[in-house]
């Protein structure tokens, strides 16, 4: 057989070893080919060996053995989202968003601590934070993180009242539900970093939203009425103190000038009996000028004439010409 091979013809010779380097070609070609990956710049590689874990690698152009490495791209630098309650059927400038199917009703219909019913919609984000946990500590990594965040929203809210879920205890449960969260994830060593939990949104189940508006329009009406009454309350009680304050002080304040004045005249009268002790006709004779001069101006013009007199034109004709010259 060798002989016959060593005797082949030299064409048929000249293509087996055409055909052969060609052979080689491809299998060099595909060899090379199953060395090199690429990684992107948001993913690191994870290489296993006939299936256990080697190493990790970084982005760019790496290199495996071929046939015998497998290279398991991890997006560690890409947030990730969970929706509760609801779906995006559309993302978009006008997103739009499904919440009518059975399994979104069953997510978002919550009992809440006072024993009612609330539904609530909300949204995971996440980042992958260990490749090496999230790919081989868990089986299902994504499914274990959406069954334990159902149960840790629902222990949330079911620690709250309604009023709080439905108003103002959204912020603290979206946090609350955020540390819950990750801790479970660090106990169950999923690889994963809650970055925020999102509630979108919180209503009453649809049967009874008719009326827990209505009571939510009460409430609010009663706060109204009260803020106003408080309003009003503010601008006529500080002016009615104010008007009340200003009568006492006039009234103190007149009350003071009376005291004042009756010591005054008292004091005045003292000093004046104390002087007519000392000397009594000097004093008459004082107190009687004082008083004069303070009477006489009051009176105006007075013509005083005997029994006789008949004849008055000259002196009133002398008034006018007083007058007159003033």
């Amino acid at each position: 057989m060798d002989k016959a091979k060593l005797n082949l013809p030299p064409e048929l010779s000249k293509i087996l070893k055409y055909w052969q380097l060609i052979v080689t070609l491809f299998f060099l070609v595909i060899l090379l080919w199953s060395s090199i990956f690429q990684i992107s710049t948001e993913e690191v590689g994870v290489i296993t060996r006939f299936g256990k874990y080697v190493r990790q690698v970084e982005p760019g152009l790496n290199f495996k053995i071929p046939f015998a490495e497998d290279v398991y791209r991890v997006p560690v630098e890409r947030q990730q989202k969970l929706e509760f309650g609801f779906r995006t059927a559309q993302a978009g400038v006008n997103t739009q968003y499904n919440s009518q199917s059975s399994n979104t009703k069953d997510e978002s219909l919550m009992l809440t601590g006072d024993l009612n019913l609330a539904e609530v919609q909300w949204v995971v984000q996440y980042r992958v934070d260990n490749a090496y946990n999230n790919l081989f500590e868990v089986r299902n990594p994504q499914s274990t993180l959406r069954t334990l965040s159902e149960a840790a929203m629902r222990q949330i809210v079911g620690d709250r009242t309604v009023n709080e879920v439905l108003t103002v205890g959204r912020t603290e449960i979206g946090s609350k539900s955020q540390e819950l969260i990750q801790q479970i994830c660090r106990e169950y060593s999923l690889g994963i970093k809650i970055e925020q939990v999102v509630l979108q949104d919180v209503n009453p189940p649809e049967p009874v939203k008719a009326a827990f508006n209505a009571v939510n329009e009460a409430q609010q009406e009663k706060e109204t009425l009260i803020n106003q009454a408080k309003s009003e309350y503010n601008k006529v009680i500080p002016k009615a103190r104010g008007q009340a304050e200003e009568t006492i002080q006039q009234a103190e304040g007149y009350a003071a000038e009376r005291v004042n004045n009756a010591d005054g005249e008292a004091a005045r009268f003292t000093a004046l009996y104390n002087e007519f002790v000392k000397a009594p006709e000097v004093t008459k004779r004082r107190v009687y000028l004082e008083t004069m001069s303070n009477v006489i101006p009051k009176i105006g013009n007075v013509v005083i004439t005997d029994d006789k007199g008949n004849n008055v034109l000259p002196l009133l004709q002398m008034e006018m010409n007083k007058k007159n010259i003033k």
